[in-house]
């Protein structure tokens, strides 16, 4: 199997599909599709679970530096704008059936972490939480991050209220 997984994050979200048994394609990013004749950007898997939904998600890697996640705070969500509008364009394309989402991949940096009861996936000698967070909301609650770089985040109770651990969403 050819590995189109760049990054240490995206190779461990696949891992955890594999674990769990959830079927998936995964993309090969140095691609690009013409979508209504604009290149866009690919997502980094299509997930199939079995309760017959498609999902459309975009993988994006961050660190986990705090010591709880009792409050579910200090965990960075931004994205670009190209991330945003590229699911949304293949949402489009794909229609009715499809979902897409945004999959959070957190290493965990702290040793000693309190993962109120969340299931932590290790793989190669790290430790991974996963969230994911639906297009819909996130677009709701966007907020402008860095205009330089055409980037988006959400506000941290915007990203309590809409952040779902993975497990949940797809099990």
């Amino acid at each position: 199997m050819k590995d189109y997984s760049p990054n240490h994050y995206e190779r461990a979200f696949e891992n955890w599909l594999t674990d769990n048994r959830i079927q998936y394609v995964a993309s090969d990013e140095h691609k690009r599709a013409t979508v209504w004749r604009r290149k866009v950007k690919s997502p980094d898997f299509l997930l199939y679970p079995s309760d017959g939904r498609t999902i459309i998600a975009e993988v994006k890697g961050r660190k986990f530096r705090g010591k709880s996640l009792e409050k579910l705070t200090g965990f960075e969500c931004w994205v670009t704008r190209e991330d945003v509008d590229g699911l949304g364009r293949w949402l489009g394309v794909l229609g009715a059936g499809h979902e897409a989402v945004f999959v959070f991949a957190y290493r965990i940096e702290n040793v000693d972490v309190d993962f109120d009861g969340r299931d932590v996936f290790e793989f190669a000698a790290s430790r991974y939480l996963f969230f994911c967070i639906r297009l819909d909301d996130y677009r709701l609650y966007m907020k402008r991050r860095s205009p330089k770089w055409r980037t988006v985040t959400l506000p941290a109770e915007k990203f309590r209220r809409c952040a779902v651990d993975i497990g949940r969403f797809m099990l």
